[in-house]
């Protein structure tokens, strides 16, 4: 059993180094133009924002400002995904493919720019919150790229995690890492209900769109370089 988490460990280890500076540099200079465009559609919107509708599903879930931590968890959770590549040509068409999904969401933000109804919250006793609204205002809300992009990358973090022959274990806290993002944007009022919805069926359909073929994933993942040592005689 501790030979088998060795492997796993070296295995995870040696797959995240892999092209490490292109996934780190790469992934940080998406985000910073992917918040350029976010902030310039939030503060500039070419139309009148519409408001979104509150749901019953809205009513039931309350403000509960210890789900900040895990919202912002998504900067962490977004980061795995390219850090499991072991080819540059399949983090590049990774990359493709989110850069994909996060155009056609600011383009909906352009043509039909939206927004969170007021939470009739005073933010100032909450001063991560309050924080968090000065930056991120409630403009941008339909669909919620918060959720695309997490349910997005549980996808294929889930494709790609036996490749560090990390199991079943591994894939269901995946799931609920996920699952609290997604929560955590309406639990802290970002976002409402459909929201939500929206931005997790741009998500699944990019995941859908951009899945590998079993063949292909072998080649990228390479699970082959990672045998587990048999005990010697």
């Amino acid at each position: 059993m501790q030979r088998k988490f060795q492997h796993q460990e070296e295995g995870l280890i040696s797959t995240a180094l892999t092209f490490f500076w292109l996934k780190t540099l790469g992934t940080s200079a998406f985000m910073s133009l992917f918040f350029w465009a976010y902030i310039y559609l939030l503060k500039n919107p070419a139309y009148v924002p519409f408001t979104m509708p509150i749901t019953v599903v809205d009513q039931y879930i309350g403000f509960a400002p210890v789900a900040l931590p895990m919202y912002l968890s998504l900067w962490a959770y977004v980061f795995l995904p390219p850090m499991l590549f072991r080819t540059r040509r399949s983090l590049i068409e990774y990359g493709v493919w989110i850069g994909a999904l996060c155009l056609v969401a600011l383009s909906v933000f352009y043509f039909f720019p939206n927004a969170v109804p007021p939470a009739h919250i005073d933010w100032a006793q909450y001063p991560g919150m309050a924080f968090l609204k000065n930056v991120d205002a409630a403009g941008n809300a339909c669909p919620s790229l918060h959720v695309a992009t997490a349910v997005f990358s549980c996808f294929w973090i889930h494709w790609l995690l036996p490749s560090v022959r990390l199991g079943s274990g591994w894939r269901l806290a995946n799931a609920l890492w996920c699952v609290a993002i997604v929560y955590s944007t309406m639990a802290t009022k970002q976002h409402v209900s459909l929201d939500v919805v929206a931005g997790a069926a741009l998500g699944v359909i990019f995941a859908w769109l951009s899945r590998p073929r079993r063949s292909a994933l072998a080649r990228t993942t390479q699970v082959s370089e990672y045998p587990l040592q048999q005990p010697r005689p």
